[in-house]
């Protein structure tokens, strides 16, 4: 299920034609792209380094559209990529060369919300951030908030599994949504968890969040909101060592406290994201820490000062507690920017996504530190410190191919690092394309072939999202085959920038 190399000019227009007279038949034409100029917007999502045109745009705006669209390709065999806004990192929407990528931006209205059940039916393309939007007459938002909600669609985030700054209090996607609904690649309805906090028969809505568009099309969510607090504060805590910084992160979970974000920045990112929207940081700390508190007015004054002591107790410079909500917002607005900030400061980056224990934080920057010096890149970081999910930024240029390859080493080292420290290979931003040879070095054949096993039991002929997330063993194979020779294979068969 590897993505396969680009098709002759002759069959791909041999299939286009097939594909547009099917799907013309189900929607109507300014629902469906083939034109190259059409189609040049859909090549990649947020992982620019690989791009590749889709066969066909299809842009259903009902779910009886989506339903003939999939049963059109199953029909025909052919190969749907889901998209929603494309701010996907890990190239998941990137399209397939003989393909449909089915955008589903145009389903993005809330359906219902409900202050009694605290609940939110929406659409798969509704923003991230227009659920809060709508909930706070209510006193109400939706917790889970990715650096892209201003974006990034509900869709996309039950796709990957988003979390944000504030996951490590109130979770990820998979703790705050309660149901999906969409269709099986033959077009089958078909629903995930209820209404209720456990639905009946076997619970596969964890197997669905996070399964990168693999399994089924999602149409519909239903999410958890949460009572907006009285009250948040933010701490900004300096610190001279990196060591410091990262022990400092554990310092304060082993104290039993649980803050709303616990975010880290090193110095390098603090420099560029100061430079953008002024946040006030110290730009002389080696890292800094962003740690909220949200509740009641007691609850908050209670929590900074615990706190405020520990980082203290573990070696802070300077402490900065913010006075007002401005002001906290202002704190927040240098993490929340931080990849529109790196992209100020490089032609291309790579955001990598990996996860270690918390202990091992200042192990997993000190090694990446010595990989700027080996693969001679800058590397800027930024980390979900408290739930040890980590965000290095690699600028590079991609118009450089001696540049990209050593990019793509350099994320594979951090990755495998990672895998060696006690990690995963993704936190939150999927495996897509980009991590597919990690993937070989994190799980065992038998692993991979468990999880092709869940894949064939919803789409059997492999037509939804193929050649991502799981490995061949043919993949594996010579990925191993690569590393003994000292070499590196890095997506030979992706069509590049």
């Amino acid at each position: 299920m590897n993505a396969p190399t680009a098709p002759e000019p002759l069959q791909r227009a041999e299939r286009q034609s097939e594909v547009v007279r099917a799907l013309s038949a189900v929607l109507p034409a300014h629902a469906l792209l083939w034109h190259n100029e059409d189609t040049t917007p859909y090549e990649c999502d947020g992982l620019t380094a690989y791009r590749q045109r889709p066969l066909v745009v299809a842009l259903p705006e009902t779910s009886e559209q989506v339903q003939a669209v999939l049963r059109a390709c199953h029909a025909l065999a052919v190969p749907v990529v889901a998209r929603g806004a494309g701010t996907g990192l890990s190239g998941g929407a990137m399209p397939h060369a003989l393909g449909v990528t089915l955008s589903l931006a145009k389903f993005n209205r809330i359906l219902k919300l409900d202050k009694y059940s605290r609940t939110a039916v929406v659409q798969c393309g509704v923003r991230n951030l227009a659920i809060s939007e709508a909930a706070a007459p209510l006193g109400l938002y939706y917790a889970p908030d990715p650096s892209s909600q201003i974006a990034c669609t509900i869709g996309g985030n039950v796709a990957e599994n988003s979390g944000g700054v504030h996951c490590l209090k109130y979770g990820l996607t998979l703790h705050n949504v309660l149901k999906v609904r969409g269709f099986t690649i033959e077009g089958e309805p078909v629903e995930f968890g209820g209404d209720a906090l456990d639905a009946p028969g076997l619970d596969l809505l964890p197997v669905v969040v996070g399964s990168e568009g693999m399994l089924a099309i999602t149409t519909e969510v239903t999410v958890k909101l949460v009572p907006k607090p009285q009250l948040a504060r933010c701490i900004m805590a300096s610190f001279d060592d990196i060591r410091r910084a990262g022990d400092a992160v554990a310092a304060v979970i082993a104290a039993g406290i649980i803050p709303a974000g616990l975010e880290m920045m090193d110095k390098p990112m603090t420099a560029a994201v100061e430079d953008f929207v002024h946040a006030g940081y110290d730009l002389t700390a080696e890292a800094i820490l962003l740690c909220e508190s949200d509740g009641t007015p007691e609850e908050v004054e209670e929590e900074i000062g615990r706190m405020s002591a520990v980082l203290q107790g573990a070696g802070a410079t300077a402490i900065a507690v913010s006075r007002d909500e401005a002001e906290r917002l202002r704190f927040w607005s240098g993490r929340k920017n931080a990849f529109p900030a790196s992209g100020r400061i490089s032609p291309d980056y790579m955001c990598m996504d990996s996860t270690i224990p918390r202990k091992r934080l200042a192990d997993i920057l000190l090694a990446i530190q010595q990989m700027e010096h080996k693969y001679q890149l800058r590397c800027a970081n930024v980390f979900h410190a408290g739930d040890g999910n980590l965000h290095p930024l690699i600028l590079f240029d991609a118009n450089d191919p001696d540049q990209l390859h050593r990019c793509e080493q350099f994320g594979a080292d951090i990755l495998e690092t990672s895998v060696a420290m006690g990690g995963t290979v993704t936190g939150e931003h999927g495996v897509g394309v980009e991590k597919l040879n990690s993937m070989c070095v994190q799980f065992s054949p038998e692993e991979n072939g468990q999880m092709f096993g869940v894949k064939r039991a919803f789409d059997a002929q492999g037509l939804l999202n193929p050649g991502k997330v799981i490995p061949t063993l043919n993949r594996c194979a010579e990925y191993g085959k690569m590393l003994v020779r000292g070499g590196q294979i890095a997506h030979p068969d992706l069509p590049r920038f």
